[in-house]
């Protein structure tokens, strides 16, 4: 098996079963909570996004590691933090909303990002070094949390979920 193989394999796995995971225990909670109390636990889960920046730590990824990726990555994901901190802060108001669904554009977009910027990149799986676990394990569960992210933000202001009675 190739080591893009494998890699490939590894993040199919993480988002199959975060997916399992969410489908079972994330989303049947937060479906029936109002708009903000379900917010409340996705915005603290991404405020741990700080954890890009050891792509930037040498020892951490390996010295060859393309230095525009981790940039890009890093410092993507510090921004994500501290929307999604700023969101989590001023979450019962309006701006609270607005910054919600800024940082969950953001957020989705980062990610998206650097799965593209990674092929672009020719970025060998062996290069992450301690960091392998970002895009196999962590960022699988980031994509999901926005995916719910999104119908949240989507329902009304009073509380449930539009879809909750199907779902």
């Amino acid at each position: 098996m190739t080591l893009q193989l494998l890699f490939g394999t590894n993040v199919a796995f993480g988002f199959v079963a975060w997916a399992v995971v969410a489908t079972l225990y994330i989303w049947p909670r937060l479906r029936t909570q109002s708009r903000i109390d379900a917010l409340r636990p996705l915005l603290v889960l991404h405020a741990f996004r700080f954890i890009g920046l050891s792509f930037l730590v040498p020892g951490v990824v390996s010295p060859d590691l393309p230095i525009a990726f981790a940039r890009n990555a890093a410092y993507g994901d510090v921004v994500a933090a501290i929307l999604a901190l700023a969101a989590l802060a001023t979450l019962r108001t309006g701006m609270g909303i607005a910054l919600a669904w800024a940082f969950n554009l953001w957020g989705s977009f980062d990610l998206l990002n650097a799965f593209y910027q990674a092929n672009a990149a020719g970025l060998s799986p062996g290069q992450l070094g301690a960091t392998y676990f970002i895009p196999t394990v962590i960022v699988p569960l980031l994509l999901i949390t926005h995916g719910l992210m999104f119908r949240v933000l989507r329902q009304s202001r009073r509380g449930r979920a539009p879809a909750a009675a199907n779902a």
